[in-house]
């Protein structure tokens, strides 16, 4: 039956074993892959779009016809492009230039304003800092008072992690008939993590969850942020007080280089056949390790966050 809106077809997407990846290096145990880049907006953010919307319609505190503000890597603001269009909401995106042009010229395609910000004196086009985030989030402040906006504000509002419970856990627990073991995941907003990581514990109170990092910028695992630039875009702002992650306990934390992002995502596309962006390569090479150690012999689930087309005027497919 056809969906009555594109809003009906967000989640419910494949999972895959990337048992071909894991034979090829020796490994005992396997990586179920969950394909959030084949949701409406290429990434999982469509999820928490959705989810921080109908939050915010069922509250009263998003009038018909209000404008929609969010700071954004590119993918949330995909994401709430998507919903916002159909639902009747216009929706301005504020991104830093750091981040790649392809999910800039893909709001726009999908009717957001996006309003784009200058980096940080020092900072490195596609290595997006906290301090870059910073100046972003001031600009959307400033746009959301101005324009007496909703902020959709994914680092804060709940409805970020409660998607997540409500739909990426259950199914990934579905996905491996209840065997895994473990999660990882690469961290931005913590959303992800938190919410999934409390959908799976629920169902399995001895799985592990472990927070991916840059390495250089590992915060959360407690170190200083020693190199807080890397090209492992929509995440690893070295910020260690992420209100989504309150009340959620990691069980490890693994840390990983771009270098490693880059050449994990490249070989995820040649054994694989999954074109994704860096920080899918980032949860892949997580998970690849783990299996090296702790988590040997078990079953370790991942997030395919986004797809590689947007990601085409990096260096990640140079």
């Amino acid at each position: 039956m056809a969906a009555g809106s594109i809003v009906e077809v967000i989640g419910r997407t494949p999972a895959v074993w990337l048992d071909r990846m894991v034979a090829a290096r020796g490994l005992e145990g396997r990586i179920l892959a969950k394909l959030d880049y084949l949701n409406p907006g290429f990434s999982k953010k469509d999820r928490v779009a959705l989810g921080i919307i109908e939050a915010a319609e069922a509250a009263g505190v998003l009038a018909q016809g209000q404008v929609v503000v969010e700071l954004t890597s590119g993918n949330m603001g995909t994401g709430l492009a998507i919903v916002c269009a159909a639902k009747g909401y216009p929706f301005v995106a504020v991104m830093s230039r750091g981040n790649s042009p392809e999910r800039a010229r893909m709001m726009a395609a999908l009717g957001a304003e996006v309003v784009l910000m200058d980096q940080a004196p020092g900072s490195v086009v596609g290595e997006v800092s906290g301090e870059d985030l910073a100046l972003v989030e001031e600009e959307a402040r400033r746009i959301t008072e101005e324009r007496g906006a909703f902020r959709a504000d994914q680092f804060r509002h709940p409805g970020n992690a409660a998607a997540h419970f409500q739909t990426t856990g259950p199914e990934l627990w579905a996905d491996s008939d209840g065997t895994l073991t473990a999660f990882a995941d690469f961290t931005g907003s913590g959303g992800t993590f938190a919410g999934t990581l409390k959908a799976l514990k629920a169902r399995n109170p001895d799985l592990r969850g472990y927070v991916v990092e840059p390495e250089g910028a590992a915060v959360l695992a407690g170190e200083a942020a020693v190199r807080p630039g890397h090209p492992i875009q929509g995440g690893g702002y070295a910020m260690a007080d992420l209100a989504q992650m309150e009340g959620v306990q990691a069980d490890g934390f693994v840390q990983v280089s771009g270098d490693e992002a880059r050449e994990t995502a490249r070989a995820l596309a040649r054994e694989e056949g999954i074109f994704a962006g860096f920080s899918s390569g980032a949860n892949v090479a997580a998970a690849l390790r783990l299996l090296e150690g702790p988590e040997r012999g078990g079953v370790v689930a991942v997030v395919i966050c986004d797809s590689g087309l947007k990601y085409l005027s990096t260096d990640l497919w140079a």
